[in-house]
């Protein structure tokens, strides 16, 4: 049994590592948020410590390890963006793995400074990137992977899911610490696009604002149009006549990737990768980091060249800017 310490219980994402844990019959004997609605943690782990203090959570862990002999095998991050980096720092030097959820870093370069401090203590550093293990990609992979080797696959990709105006007074609607839309809600798509796909060649942005992002991505064997949204105003009318408020499309060569289902136990699996010395680590995080940093730093074209058909939806002004 490995022991866990989990930072960021109180997030949504959060349950889902605890159940992971629980599920590959774990132990989670320590827990820290700032905010302390994380009665979730009684459905899993009753006994588990719970603080609202870094100091106090630091100070704990120091204290079952050098007190109790008790050691972590695995700090499980679920924090804002921004503070992926240095919750791993923490992880690695207090002699634990650390699995981190989307996206690793926000920079590039984030990572090659993580690679150092993995390779001075030895422990590992690995990322949550569940649609790798989503079963209609892997056969979507295995697909690509066995056909036409001189094949390029035309692709439109859609996300649009609704977020209301608590999101831009949260850490998610700050581009410094979410890193924007297309690093908070694209980038496992980016790495999903990376990982069948082939190594990227070419890198346009079409349309970058407060709630929307929009580009074309040329891969080795790929040609892809996307767009993401937070605003439920860019949801085709026929979704929303439906009451839904999510909308996930991709069209390969027109045909539509149903992969709708089979999220449940993706973090299970993802977890048990990774117990097994299987998991996903720095270097396969790499090309999906430097698509969305270098989309958040270019210059929008606008409507020119080969964009996705949503670019021409009209624009929304931020909900509490004048301008």
């Amino acid at each position: 049994m490995k022991n866990f310490a989990l930072i960021g219980a109180s997030g949504y994402i959060a349950p889902r590592h605890m159940k992971a844990i629980k599920d590959t019959n774990n132990n989670l004997i320590a827990a820290i948020d700032k905010f302390d609605s994380v009665g979730i943690i009684d459905s899993y782990f009753p006994n588990a410590d719970f603080f609202i203090e870094f100091e106090r959570f630091d100070r704990h862990i120091s204290n079952l390890k050098y007190e109790h002999n008790l050691n972590l095998d695995f700090v499980s991050i679920c924090t804002p963006n921004y503070l992926h980096d240095s919750h791993i720092r923490f992880a690695l030097r207090q002699g634990a793995d650390a699995i981190c959820e989307k996206p690793l870093v926000l920079n590039p370069w984030n990572i090659d400074a993580l690679s150092n401090i993995q390779k001075e203590t030895g422990k590992k550093i690995y990322n949550i990137l569940q649609l790798r293990v989503h079963p209609s990609i892997i056969a979507l992979k295995h697909k690509i992977d066995n056909g036409p080797k001189d094949k390029i696959y035309d692709i439109d990709l859609t996300y649009l899911t609704s977020r209301g105006h608590w999101y831009y007074t949260s850490w998610k609607g700050d581009i410094e610490k979410s890193g924007g839309i297309a690093t908070n809600i694209g980038v496992h798509f980016f790495d999903m696009l990376s990982w069948i796909f082939g190594d990227l060649k070419q890198n346009i942005v079409h349309l970058n604002t407060h709630d929307r992002s929009a580009g074309y991505l040329e891969f080795q064997k790929a040609r892809v149009r996307w767009f993401l949204s937070i605003n439920r105003n860019t949801l085709p009318d026929e979704i929303k006549k439906t009451g839904q408020t999510t909308y996930r499309s991709i069209k390969i060569e027109e045909e539509e990737l149903e992969f709708s289902g089979g999220f449940k136990d993706l973090h299970t699996t993802t977890y048990r990768d990774i117990i097994d010395g299987k998991g996903f680590g720095l270097e396969e995080s790499r090309q999906a980091i430097e698509i969305v940093h270098n989309i958040r730093h270019a210059s929008a074209l606008g409507a020119k060249g080969e964009y996705h058909p949503f670019v021409k939806k009209p624009l929304s002004k931020h909900p509490f800017r004048k301008i």
